[in-house]
């Protein structure tokens, strides 16, 4: 038995987290044994972490080694695990997030992340990863039809996730072996055909 790595990235708004909870009901539907996760977080360690990140004002550098401290967490103590005992792991956002945010949006060098990334994950990666993409205003409109208090990311200006959503375009043209990026302005049935066209591929 294989296990499988998915993950989904995206600017906050852009439905992402919807569609993750519904690619779990419909692989446990299938009889998959499925660890559904996310980051930062996923262990009580990353969790604790994940607090601090979305709360606390830090350094950039800070911010980018507090995420790969959390991820490396994860990988060993959660995801690794899981795969090795042929269960898919389906998780929202990995380390594509930490390039869109950390560098794309905050301005670290991309090759810092990329140092962090080799160092801290050697070669471990997702299987496939979905980007949903949608313009940065009818993400934010989304974001302010809810009722919740947002944390110091969701709290950005409008530039900073543009400049998200530009680094993601360029995740999804550097991998085109492992990304689909989606247009998540569709209605989400159609967004559901296309996961479940998409994982019965890998």
């Amino acid at each position: 038995m294989t296990g499988r790595f998915i993950t989904f990235e995206g600017i906050d708004g852009a439905g992402k987290s919807t569609q993750h909870a519904w690619l779990i009901a419909h692989l446990r539907a299938l009889g998959q044994a499925v660890v559904a996760t996310r980051e930062p977080g996923g262990t009580p360690l990353g969790e604790q972490l994940r607090n601090l990140l979305l709360s606390q004002p830090m350094h950039i550098e800070t911010e980018a080694l507090l995420m790969f401290a959390a991820r490396r967490e994860h990988m060993d103590k959660v995801i690794s695990p899981a795969l090795a005992r042929g269960a898919w792991v389906v998780c929202d956002r990995f380390a594509d997030a930490s390039f869109a945010y950390q560098s794309g949006g905050r301005g670290l060098a991309w090759e810092k992340i990329e140092t962090l990334r080799n160092w801290a994950l050697g070669d471990f990666g997702p299987d496939l990863t979905f980007i949903f993409d949608l313009p940065v205003a009818i993400a934010q409109a989304r974001l302010a039809q809810l009722d919740q208090q947002r944390d110091r990311f969701e709290q950005e200006e409008t530039d900073f996730f543009e400049r998200v959503r530009a680094a993601y375009h360029r995740i999804a043209q550097e991998n085109p072996q492992r990304v689909i990026l989606i247009d998540a302005t569709q209605e989400p049935e159609i967004i559901n055909k296309l996961l479940e066209k998409s994982i019965a591929s890998i």
